[in-house]
Protein backbone atom coordinates (compact mmCIF):
# COMPACT_ATOMS: atom_id res chain seq x y z
CA UNK A 1 0.00 0.00 0.00
CA UNK A 2 3.30 2.38 0.70
CA UNK A 3 5.01 1.21 -2.83
CA UNK A 4 6.00 4.35 -5.03
CA UNK A 5 3.76 4.36 -8.10
CA UNK A 6 5.83 6.15 -10.96
CA UNK A 7 3.02 7.43 -14.13
CA UNK A 8 4.26 9.25 -17.30
CA UNK A 9 3.61 13.38 -16.80
CA UNK A 10 0.82 13.27 -19.04
CA UNK A 11 -1.60 10.61 -17.19
CA UNK A 12 -0.73 12.88 -13.93
CA UNK A 13 -1.82 15.02 -15.83
CA UNK A 14 -5.04 13.71 -16.91
CA UNK A 15 -5.95 12.21 -13.85
CA UNK A 16 -5.56 15.79 -11.87
CA UNK A 17 -7.29 17.40 -14.70
CA UNK A 18 -10.14 14.50 -14.38
CA UNK A 19 -9.86 15.27 -10.40
CA UNK A 20 -10.35 19.16 -10.52
CA UNK A 21 -13.20 18.79 -13.12
CA UNK A 22 -15.24 16.19 -10.80
CA UNK A 23 -14.00 18.49 -7.71
CA UNK A 24 -15.54 21.56 -9.85
CA UNK A 25 -18.72 19.90 -10.93
CA UNK A 26 -19.45 17.92 -7.81
CA UNK A 27 -18.87 20.55 -5.15
CA UNK A 28 -17.78 24.25 -6.39
CA UNK A 29 -20.57 24.63 -9.24
CA UNK A 30 -23.32 23.74 -6.96
CA UNK A 31 -22.12 26.12 -4.15
CA UNK A 32 -21.40 28.70 -6.34
CA UNK A 33 -24.92 28.16 -8.39
CA UNK A 34 -27.06 27.89 -4.40
CA UNK A 35 -24.84 31.45 -3.64
CA UNK A 36 -25.97 32.78 -6.65
CA UNK A 37 -29.21 31.96 -6.42
CA UNK A 38 -29.65 33.19 -3.22
CA UNK A 39 -28.49 36.48 -4.07
CA UNK A 40 -30.68 36.57 -6.82
CA UNK A 41 -33.58 35.55 -4.25
CA UNK A 42 -33.03 38.59 -2.01
CA UNK A 43 -32.67 41.13 -5.06
CA UNK A 44 -35.62 40.21 -6.61
CA UNK A 45 -37.48 40.22 -2.93
CA UNK A 46 -36.30 43.82 -2.44
CA UNK A 47 -37.53 44.28 -6.44
CA UNK A 48 -41.01 43.16 -5.60
CA UNK A 49 -40.90 45.82 -2.85
CA UNK A 50 -41.43 48.88 -5.37
CA UNK A 51 -42.73 47.16 -8.12
CA UNK A 52 -46.63 47.77 -8.29
CA UNK A 53 -47.22 43.90 -9.27
CA UNK A 54 -44.11 41.63 -8.15
CA UNK A 55 -42.77 39.34 -10.45
CA UNK A 56 -44.76 35.93 -9.89
CA UNK A 57 -43.10 32.66 -9.14
CA UNK A 58 -43.97 31.29 -12.47
CA UNK A 59 -42.38 33.88 -14.18
CA UNK A 60 -39.28 33.28 -11.83
CA UNK A 61 -39.17 28.87 -12.06
CA UNK A 62 -36.31 27.27 -14.08
CA UNK A 63 -36.26 27.19 -18.03
CA UNK A 64 -36.07 22.80 -17.95
CA UNK A 65 -39.01 23.02 -15.23
CA UNK A 66 -41.37 24.64 -17.11
CA UNK A 67 -40.16 22.96 -20.34
CA UNK A 68 -40.56 19.66 -18.41
CA UNK A 69 -43.65 20.43 -17.13
CA UNK A 70 -45.67 21.68 -20.69
CA UNK A 71 -44.27 18.94 -22.64
CA UNK A 72 -46.32 16.10 -19.67
CA UNK A 73 -49.01 18.59 -19.49
CA UNK A 74 -52.21 16.25 -19.71
CA UNK A 75 -53.79 18.00 -22.71
CA UNK A 76 -49.83 18.58 -24.34
CA UNK A 77 -49.88 14.63 -23.83
CA UNK A 78 -53.19 14.12 -25.74
CA UNK A 79 -52.24 16.10 -28.58
CA UNK A 80 -49.40 14.24 -29.05
CA UNK A 81 -50.95 10.79 -29.66
CA UNK A 82 -53.68 12.26 -31.68
CA UNK A 83 -50.49 14.01 -34.00
CA UNK A 84 -48.67 10.53 -33.80
CA UNK A 85 -51.91 9.53 -35.16
CA UNK A 86 -52.48 11.78 -37.85
CA UNK A 87 -48.88 12.04 -39.02
CA UNK A 88 -48.34 7.96 -38.71
CA UNK A 89 -44.92 8.82 -36.60
CA UNK A 90 -44.28 6.83 -33.45
CA UNK A 91 -45.31 8.80 -30.47
CA UNK A 92 -41.91 9.13 -29.20
CA UNK A 93 -40.97 11.13 -32.04
CA UNK A 94 -43.98 13.24 -31.94
CA UNK A 95 -42.94 13.89 -28.38
CA UNK A 96 -39.53 15.16 -29.69
CA UNK A 97 -41.19 17.58 -31.72
CA UNK A 98 -43.38 18.66 -28.93
CA UNK A 99 -40.30 18.91 -26.93
CA UNK A 100 -38.71 21.22 -29.66
CA UNK A 101 -41.71 23.51 -29.76
CA UNK A 102 -41.59 23.84 -25.85
CA UNK A 103 -37.65 24.75 -25.73
CA UNK A 104 -38.51 27.33 -28.57
CA UNK A 105 -41.71 28.92 -26.65
CA UNK A 106 -40.64 29.04 -23.12
CA UNK A 107 -38.52 31.59 -22.36
CA UNK A 108 -35.60 31.87 -19.35
CA UNK A 109 -36.15 34.99 -17.89
CA UNK A 110 -33.63 36.51 -15.88
CA UNK A 111 -34.44 39.50 -13.56
CA UNK A 112 -30.84 41.15 -13.89
CA UNK A 113 -31.13 41.12 -17.05
CA UNK A 114 -34.56 42.93 -17.54
CA UNK A 115 -33.75 45.09 -14.86
CA UNK A 116 -30.79 45.88 -15.34
CA UNK A 117 -29.95 45.66 -19.15
CA UNK A 118 -33.10 45.89 -20.64
CA UNK A 119 -35.14 49.00 -19.10
CA UNK A 120 -32.17 50.72 -18.76
CA UNK A 121 -31.48 50.24 -22.54
CA UNK A 122 -34.70 50.97 -23.58
CA UNK A 123 -35.16 53.94 -21.32
CA UNK A 124 -31.81 55.35 -23.05
CA UNK A 125 -32.89 54.32 -26.73
CA UNK A 126 -36.32 55.72 -26.62
CA UNK A 127 -34.49 59.32 -24.94
CA UNK A 128 -32.44 59.11 -27.99
CA UNK A 129 -34.37 58.45 -30.83
CA UNK A 130 -37.96 60.68 -29.40
CA UNK A 131 -39.43 62.91 -27.19
CA UNK A 132 -41.10 59.90 -24.84
CA UNK A 133 -44.86 61.67 -23.69
CA UNK A 134 -47.49 60.12 -21.32
CA UNK A 135 -50.34 61.71 -22.07
CA UNK A 136 -52.59 59.31 -20.53
CA UNK A 137 -51.93 57.78 -17.34
CA UNK A 138 -54.80 57.72 -14.71
CA UNK A 139 -52.50 55.95 -11.69
CA UNK A 140 -56.19 55.74 -9.69
CA UNK A 141 -57.44 52.95 -12.58
CA UNK A 142 -54.39 51.13 -12.35
CA UNK A 143 -53.71 50.97 -9.05
CA UNK A 144 -57.49 49.71 -8.70
CA UNK A 145 -56.42 46.42 -10.04
CA UNK A 146 -56.62 43.67 -7.95
CA UNK A 147 -53.36 42.55 -7.25
CA UNK A 148 -53.91 38.78 -6.64
CA UNK A 149 -55.33 39.53 -11.00
CA UNK A 150 -53.40 38.56 -14.23
CA UNK A 151 -52.61 41.73 -16.27
CA UNK A 152 -52.58 41.95 -19.84
CA UNK A 153 -51.45 44.81 -21.57
CA UNK A 154 -53.09 45.23 -24.76
CA UNK A 155 -51.07 47.64 -27.60
CA UNK A 156 -52.00 48.61 -30.90
CA UNK A 157 -48.68 47.78 -33.38
CA UNK A 158 -47.35 50.72 -35.27
CA UNK A 159 -43.22 50.05 -34.96
CA UNK A 160 -41.31 47.95 -33.29
CA UNK A 161 -40.05 50.54 -31.07
CA UNK A 162 -43.19 49.68 -29.31
CA UNK A 163 -41.87 46.82 -27.20
CA UNK A 164 -38.83 48.93 -26.19
CA UNK A 165 -41.34 52.01 -25.51
CA UNK A 166 -43.88 50.16 -23.09
CA UNK A 167 -41.03 48.21 -21.61
CA UNK A 168 -39.31 51.26 -20.25
CA UNK A 169 -42.73 53.43 -19.32
CA UNK A 170 -43.86 50.27 -17.29
CA UNK A 171 -41.18 49.55 -15.75
CA UNK A 172 -42.31 50.81 -12.32
CA UNK A 173 -44.96 48.44 -12.64
CA UNK A 174 -43.82 44.93 -13.34
CA UNK A 175 -41.86 42.57 -15.91
CA UNK A 176 -43.81 42.03 -19.08
CA UNK A 177 -44.14 38.91 -20.95
CA UNK A 178 -44.16 39.39 -24.73
CA UNK A 179 -45.60 37.31 -27.68
CA UNK A 180 -42.96 37.54 -30.22
CA UNK A 181 -42.64 36.91 -34.03
CA UNK A 182 -40.88 35.04 -35.79
CA UNK A 183 -38.53 37.69 -36.80
CA UNK A 184 -36.80 37.54 -33.57
CA UNK A 185 -35.26 34.14 -33.31
CA UNK A 186 -32.10 34.90 -34.85
CA UNK A 187 -28.71 34.88 -32.47
CA UNK A 188 -28.01 36.38 -30.06
CA UNK A 189 -30.98 38.49 -30.00
CA UNK A 190 -33.11 35.29 -29.43
CA UNK A 191 -31.18 34.62 -26.14
CA UNK A 192 -31.66 38.25 -25.04
CA UNK A 193 -35.29 38.51 -25.78
CA UNK A 194 -35.75 35.13 -24.08
CA UNK A 195 -33.99 36.48 -21.13
CA UNK A 196 -36.47 39.39 -21.16
CA UNK A 197 -39.53 36.89 -20.42
CA UNK A 198 -40.69 37.16 -24.14
CA UNK A 199 -41.70 34.14 -25.82
CA UNK A 200 -41.66 33.74 -28.94
CA UNK A 201 -44.68 32.62 -31.34
CA UNK A 202 -45.26 31.31 -35.25
CA UNK A 203 -48.05 33.50 -36.13
CA UNK A 204 -48.53 31.50 -39.65
CA UNK A 205 -48.42 27.69 -38.51
CA UNK A 206 -51.35 25.94 -38.57
CA UNK A 207 -49.47 22.56 -37.25
CA UNK A 208 -52.21 21.40 -34.22
CA UNK A 209 -49.51 20.41 -31.99
CA UNK A 210 -47.65 23.47 -32.14
CA UNK A 211 -50.83 25.40 -31.78
CA UNK A 212 -51.26 23.08 -28.39
CA UNK A 213 -48.29 23.78 -26.91
CA UNK A 214 -48.49 27.21 -27.73
CA UNK A 215 -52.07 27.25 -26.08
CA UNK A 216 -50.74 25.24 -22.76
CA UNK A 217 -47.58 27.67 -22.16
CA UNK A 218 -49.74 30.72 -22.50
CA UNK A 219 -52.93 29.42 -20.41
CA UNK A 220 -50.30 28.69 -17.77
CA UNK A 221 -48.49 31.92 -17.65
CA UNK A 222 -52.30 33.16 -17.67
CA UNK A 223 -53.08 31.19 -14.17
CA UNK A 224 -49.78 31.37 -12.45
CA UNK A 225 -49.96 35.80 -12.52
CA UNK A 226 -47.95 36.42 -15.05
CA UNK A 227 -48.09 40.02 -16.65
CA UNK A 228 -48.66 39.59 -19.97
CA UNK A 229 -48.05 42.29 -23.47
CA UNK A 230 -50.27 41.37 -26.51
CA UNK A 231 -50.76 43.30 -29.76
CA UNK A 232 -54.22 42.20 -30.77
CA UNK A 233 -54.08 43.01 -34.38
CA UNK A 234 -51.44 40.40 -34.76
CA UNK A 235 -48.66 42.50 -36.77
CA UNK A 236 -47.72 45.68 -37.75
CA UNK A 237 -49.87 47.99 -39.22
CA UNK A 238 -49.37 48.53 -42.76
CA UNK A 239 -51.52 52.00 -43.48
CA UNK A 240 -51.18 53.08 -39.94
CA UNK A 241 -54.86 52.42 -38.97
CA UNK A 242 -56.18 50.19 -36.29
CA UNK A 243 -56.96 46.62 -37.99
CA UNK A 244 -59.39 44.09 -37.04
CA UNK A 245 -58.39 41.56 -34.07
CA UNK A 246 -56.62 38.66 -34.55
CA UNK A 247 -58.38 36.33 -31.43
CA UNK A 248 -55.55 33.89 -31.14
CA UNK A 249 -53.77 34.83 -28.29
CA UNK A 250 -57.03 36.43 -26.39
CA UNK A 251 -58.49 33.49 -26.74
CA UNK A 252 -55.73 30.97 -25.56
CA UNK A 253 -55.88 33.45 -22.44
CA UNK A 254 -59.97 33.48 -22.04
CA UNK A 255 -60.37 29.82 -22.16
CA UNK A 256 -57.49 29.09 -19.36
CA UNK A 257 -58.66 31.40 -17.27
CA UNK A 258 -60.47 30.90 -13.91
CA UNK A 259 -62.06 33.69 -12.84
CA UNK A 260 -63.37 32.19 -9.33
CA UNK A 261 -59.44 31.91 -8.80
CA UNK A 262 -57.72 34.87 -10.25
CA UNK A 263 -59.07 38.09 -12.33
CA UNK A 264 -57.68 38.80 -15.93
CA UNK A 265 -57.89 42.54 -16.20
CA UNK A 266 -56.87 43.56 -19.65
CA UNK A 267 -55.37 47.19 -19.59
CA UNK A 268 -55.66 48.81 -23.38
CA UNK A 269 -52.31 51.12 -24.28
CA UNK A 270 -52.06 53.02 -27.16
CA UNK A 271 -49.05 54.18 -29.05
CA UNK A 272 -48.43 56.83 -31.29
CA UNK A 273 -45.21 58.62 -33.14
CA UNK A 274 -44.41 61.70 -35.53
CA UNK A 275 -42.31 59.22 -37.16
CA UNK A 276 -42.36 55.39 -37.38
CA UNK A 277 -38.69 54.10 -38.26
CA UNK A 278 -40.07 51.32 -40.97
CA UNK A 279 -42.69 53.93 -42.47
CA UNK A 280 -41.50 53.98 -45.69
CA UNK A 281 -40.91 49.81 -45.64
CA UNK A 282 -44.47 49.14 -44.07
CA UNK A 283 -46.14 51.41 -46.95
CA UNK A 284 -44.30 49.68 -49.57
CA UNK A 285 -45.54 46.27 -48.33
CA UNK A 286 -48.88 47.51 -48.38
CA UNK A 287 -48.61 48.74 -52.34
CA UNK A 288 -47.74 45.61 -52.83
CA UNK A 289 -50.68 43.79 -51.32
CA UNK A 290 -48.62 41.64 -48.69
CA UNK A 291 -46.23 41.84 -45.73
CA UNK A 292 -43.08 40.78 -47.65
CA UNK A 293 -40.94 43.31 -45.78
CA UNK A 294 -38.02 44.56 -47.31
CA UNK A 295 -35.62 44.99 -43.95
CA UNK A 296 -32.53 43.88 -45.56
CA UNK A 297 -29.63 43.92 -43.08
CA UNK A 298 -28.20 45.84 -45.40
CA UNK A 299 -30.62 48.37 -45.21
CA UNK A 300 -31.10 48.69 -41.63
CA UNK A 301 -27.13 49.12 -41.42
CA UNK A 302 -27.17 52.20 -43.68
CA UNK A 303 -30.13 53.63 -41.80
CA UNK A 304 -28.23 53.12 -38.82
CA UNK A 305 -24.71 54.41 -39.67
CA UNK A 306 -26.41 57.44 -41.15
CA UNK A 307 -28.09 58.32 -38.02
CA UNK A 308 -25.12 57.87 -36.14
CA UNK A 309 -23.26 59.96 -38.56
CA UNK A 310 -25.45 62.71 -38.20
CA UNK A 311 -25.13 62.24 -34.16
CA UNK A 312 -21.34 62.54 -34.47
CA UNK A 313 -21.91 65.37 -36.93
CA UNK A 314 -23.99 67.41 -34.67
CA UNK A 315 -26.53 67.05 -37.28
CA UNK A 316 -28.74 64.48 -35.77
CA UNK A 317 -32.49 65.40 -34.91
CA UNK A 318 -35.08 63.13 -32.58
CA UNK A 319 -38.18 61.55 -34.53
CA UNK A 320 -40.45 64.37 -33.32
CA UNK A 321 -42.62 62.62 -30.10
CA UNK A 322 -44.01 58.87 -29.52
CA UNK A 323 -46.62 59.09 -27.34
CA UNK A 324 -48.55 56.40 -25.09
CA UNK A 325 -51.94 56.44 -23.59
CA UNK A 326 -53.27 53.82 -20.78
CA UNK A 327 -56.86 53.17 -21.23
CA UNK A 328 -60.06 52.27 -18.76
CA UNK A 329 -59.24 48.66 -17.66
CA UNK A 330 -61.62 45.51 -18.99
CA UNK A 331 -61.92 43.40 -16.05
CA UNK A 332 -63.55 39.54 -17.55
CA UNK A 333 -64.37 39.15 -13.66
CA UNK A 334 -66.61 41.99 -14.35
CA UNK A 335 -67.64 41.25 -18.14
CA UNK A 336 -67.51 37.59 -17.90
CA UNK A 337 -69.53 36.90 -21.37
CA UNK A 338 -66.69 37.93 -22.80
CA UNK A 339 -64.62 35.49 -22.10
CA UNK A 340 -66.88 33.40 -24.30
CA UNK A 341 -66.58 35.74 -27.15
CA UNK A 342 -63.24 36.58 -28.18
CA UNK A 343 -64.09 38.28 -31.35
CA UNK A 344 -66.57 40.82 -29.18
CA UNK A 345 -63.50 40.98 -26.25
CA UNK A 346 -60.89 42.18 -29.54
CA UNK A 347 -63.03 44.40 -31.03
CA UNK A 348 -63.85 46.27 -27.34
CA UNK A 349 -60.59 46.22 -26.50
CA UNK A 350 -59.49 47.96 -29.68
CA UNK A 351 -62.31 50.27 -29.65
CA UNK A 352 -60.67 51.37 -25.73
CA UNK A 353 -57.11 51.65 -27.85
CA UNK A 354 -58.40 54.00 -30.14
CA UNK A 355 -60.33 56.41 -27.87
CA UNK A 356 -57.38 56.98 -26.18
CA UNK A 357 -55.08 57.12 -29.48
CA UNK A 358 -52.20 59.81 -28.93
CA UNK A 359 -52.76 62.58 -31.34
CA UNK A 360 -49.46 64.55 -32.69
CA UNK A 361 -48.71 67.43 -34.52
CA UNK A 362 -47.40 65.50 -37.60
CA UNK A 363 -50.21 63.19 -37.99
CA UNK A 364 -52.67 65.80 -37.27
CA UNK A 365 -50.71 68.34 -39.99
CA UNK A 366 -51.02 65.31 -42.33
CA UNK A 367 -54.74 64.80 -42.13
CA UNK A 368 -55.59 68.37 -42.68
CA UNK A 369 -53.04 69.08 -45.82
CA UNK A 370 -54.76 65.77 -46.87
CA UNK A 371 -58.18 66.79 -45.88
CA UNK A 372 -57.98 70.77 -46.97
CA UNK A 373 -54.58 71.21 -48.29
CA UNK A 374 -53.50 73.21 -49.79
CA UNK A 375 -53.84 75.51 -47.27
CA UNK A 376 -51.15 78.77 -45.79
CA UNK A 377 -50.10 78.89 -42.41
CA UNK A 378 -52.82 80.78 -41.11
CA UNK A 379 -55.62 78.66 -42.64
CA UNK A 380 -53.64 75.32 -41.30
CA UNK A 381 -53.24 77.00 -37.55
CA UNK A 382 -57.14 77.69 -37.48
CA UNK A 383 -57.67 74.14 -39.24
CA UNK A 384 -55.67 72.54 -36.73
CA UNK A 385 -57.77 74.29 -33.83
CA UNK A 386 -61.27 73.42 -34.88
CA UNK A 387 -60.13 69.97 -35.99
CA UNK A 388 -58.96 69.98 -32.18
CA UNK A 389 -62.12 70.67 -30.78
CA UNK A 390 -64.19 68.71 -32.95
CA UNK A 391 -62.02 65.50 -32.14
CA UNK A 392 -64.12 62.69 -30.91
CA UNK A 393 -61.83 61.27 -28.28
CA UNK A 394 -58.02 60.66 -27.81
CA UNK A 395 -55.73 63.52 -25.95
CA UNK A 396 -53.62 66.14 -28.25
CA UNK A 397 -50.10 66.57 -27.07
CA UNK A 398 -49.49 70.10 -27.96
CA UNK A 399 -45.66 70.66 -27.97
CA UNK A 400 -44.73 73.98 -25.30
CA UNK A 401 -48.59 73.82 -24.64
CA UNK A 402 -49.22 75.82 -27.92
CA UNK A 403 -51.34 75.06 -31.14
CA UNK A 404 -49.32 77.46 -33.77
CA UNK A 405 -45.52 75.73 -32.37
CA UNK A 406 -47.80 72.38 -33.06
CA UNK A 407 -48.53 73.47 -36.44
CA UNK A 408 -45.23 74.60 -37.05
CA UNK A 409 -43.26 71.15 -35.58
CA UNK A 410 -45.53 69.12 -37.75
CA UNK A 411 -45.17 71.15 -41.19
CA UNK A 412 -41.60 71.44 -40.44
CA UNK A 413 -41.27 67.52 -40.15
CA UNK A 414 -42.83 67.03 -43.43
CA UNK A 415 -41.75 69.23 -45.19
CA UNK A 416 -37.77 68.20 -43.86
CA UNK A 417 -38.76 64.47 -45.57
CA UNK A 418 -40.26 65.62 -48.68
CA UNK A 419 -43.64 64.32 -47.26
CA UNK A 420 -44.99 68.41 -47.93
CA UNK A 421 -43.85 71.74 -49.50
CA UNK A 422 -44.97 75.13 -49.89
CA UNK A 423 -46.33 76.13 -53.25
CA UNK A 424 -48.44 79.10 -54.90
CA UNK A 425 -51.62 78.11 -52.87
CA UNK A 426 -49.99 76.78 -49.90
CA UNK A 427 -48.31 74.31 -47.88
CA UNK A 428 -49.88 70.62 -49.82
CA UNK A 429 -48.30 67.22 -50.31
CA UNK A 430 -46.01 66.13 -52.60
CA UNK A 431 -46.80 62.93 -54.81
CA UNK A 432 -43.74 61.18 -53.73
CA UNK A 433 -44.76 61.21 -50.03
CA UNK A 434 -48.71 60.98 -50.17
CA UNK A 435 -48.52 57.52 -49.37
CA UNK A 436 -46.68 58.41 -46.61
CA UNK A 437 -49.48 61.41 -45.62
CA UNK A 438 -52.11 59.18 -45.69
CA UNK A 439 -50.60 56.52 -43.47
CA UNK A 440 -49.74 59.20 -40.80
CA UNK A 441 -53.29 60.52 -41.06
CA UNK A 442 -54.87 57.09 -40.97
CA UNK A 443 -53.20 56.58 -37.04
CA UNK A 444 -55.89 59.31 -36.16
CA UNK A 445 -58.34 58.65 -39.02
CA UNK A 446 -60.90 57.18 -36.77
CA UNK A 447 -60.83 60.43 -34.20
CA UNK A 448 -61.12 63.20 -36.65
CA UNK A 449 -63.82 65.84 -37.07
CA UNK A 450 -67.38 65.32 -36.11
CA UNK A 451 -68.99 68.07 -34.61
CA UNK A 452 -69.31 67.32 -30.82
CA UNK A 453 -66.96 65.85 -27.52
CA UNK A 454 -64.13 68.75 -27.00
CA UNK A 455 -60.59 67.56 -26.59
CA UNK A 456 -58.68 67.31 -23.77
CA UNK A 457 -55.35 69.67 -24.47
CA UNK A 458 -52.27 67.75 -23.21
CA UNK A 459 -49.20 69.87 -22.09
CA UNK A 460 -46.70 67.61 -19.48
CA UNK A 461 -43.56 68.80 -18.83
CA UNK A 462 -40.66 69.14 -20.63
CA UNK A 463 -42.82 69.41 -23.97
Amino acid sequence: MTATVTLPVWLFVLILAFAAVTFASHFLFPSVRWFLRRRLERAVARLNQRLERPIQPFKLARRYDLIQRLCYDPEVTEAIVEHARETGVREDVAFEEARRYAREIVPSFSAVAYFGIAIRAARAFSNALYRVRMVRHDTSELSAIDKDATVVFVMNHRSNMDYVLVTYLAADRSALSYAVGEWAQVWPLSRLIRAMGAYFIRRKSRNGLYRRVLQRYVQMATTGGVTQAIFPEGGLSLDGALSTPKVGLLKYITDGADLDERDVVFVPVALNYDRVLEDRILVKAAAEGGRRFDARIGVVARFALRQLWLRLTGRFHRFGYAAVSFGTPLSLRDRPELADAPQRLGTELLSRIGAVTPVLPVPMVAHLLLSEGPLDRAGLECAFGKAVEGLKGGTVHLPRGQRDYAVEFGLRTLIEREIAEEAEGGYRVTESGRALAEYYAASIAHLVPDPGAKMKLSAPAGS
